[in-house]
């Protein structure tokens, strides 16, 4: 199995990383695709890829929640280093107006040039989205051409708004929100193809249930899959297989 997003590079794991990451190994999650957020969360990124090469992979890009008014320094770091060595995304980028609106033409603009450089790259986008579903997607209806690829990770929308990421040909990052009572994915999981979705855990948030408020963990993947395995009335076996098959195509781990 693989975990299509998680920060395992945090300082919530700073004690003990090696250790979880040994328990995601036994449960089978062998592969796990770290985000950056910034350039404080590079080295330790780095350093954890390195340490476990083959399991651990690298994207770059720059989270909305760290776009400021000096942005462009930031992405001034992630371009040095996309143009420097291979990674396996950009991202995570997107559109957050959870906290905060002010920067929100400034996210648009990080937004671009991060897609920009994915076409360049040829390296697919993970989106990050919160409280701003109709305006990301506007955004990357703008923004894509033929070739682009990507997964709207942590996906929390309705059937609609999948339907519209699916129409380009974009994934769905799934993960604890869907074992929630009220988190609205039972009602879209059902009539979505097994072939779009991702499992991600988004470590160290939103842990599924019976972990909910705990620190989240790349082994609880097989939680995951078991409730879309449930959703969707099939064996959880296929679960792990197809959307394992889902990231090996869509990431690129060796460069082109």
């Amino acid at each position: 199995m693989t975990d299509s997003h998680a920060h395992i590079y945090s300082d919530k794991f700073k004690q003990d990383v090696d250790k979880i990451l040994e328990k995601a190994f036994e449960e089978n999650v062998n592969k796990i695709y770290m985000p950056n957020i910034d350039h404080k969360s590079i080295d330790g990124m780095l350093e954890l890829e390195e340490k476990y090469k083959g399991k651990c992979f690298s994207m770059m890009g720059l989270h909305p929640c760290s776009v400021d008014k000096n942005f462009e320094k930031e992405l001034y770091i992630v371009e040095e280093w996309l143009n420097k060595r291979h990674f396996t995304a950009v991202g995570e980028m997107g559109i957050d107006l959870y906290w905060d609106k002010t920067y929100f033409e400034q996210q648009k603009e990080a937004f671009r040039i991060q897609t920009n450089w994915a076409k360049k790259f040829k390296l697919p986008i993970v989106i990050h989205i919160r409280e701003a579903m109709q305006e990301t997607l506007e955004l990357l209806e703008d923004v894509y051409e033929e070739g682009l690829t990507g997964v709207v990770h942590c996906f929390t929308g309705n059937l609609e708004d999948a339907e519209r990421i699916l129409k380009l040909g974009f994934k769905l990052g799934i993960g604890g929100v869907a074992t929630f009572k009220n988190g609205g994915l039972d009602k879209v999981i059902p009539h979505v193809g097994l072939e779009h979705l991702l499992l991600e855990t988004d470590s160290p948030y939103l842990a599924p249930k019976p972990h909910r408020g705990k620190r989240n963990e790349p082994s609880y993947i097989p939680i995951i899959a078991q409730r879309i395995a449930e959703l969707k009335d099939i064996d959880v076996a296929e679960v792990e297989k197809v959307t394992d098959e889902n990231a090996a195509a869509l990431f690129v781990t060796e460069p082109v």
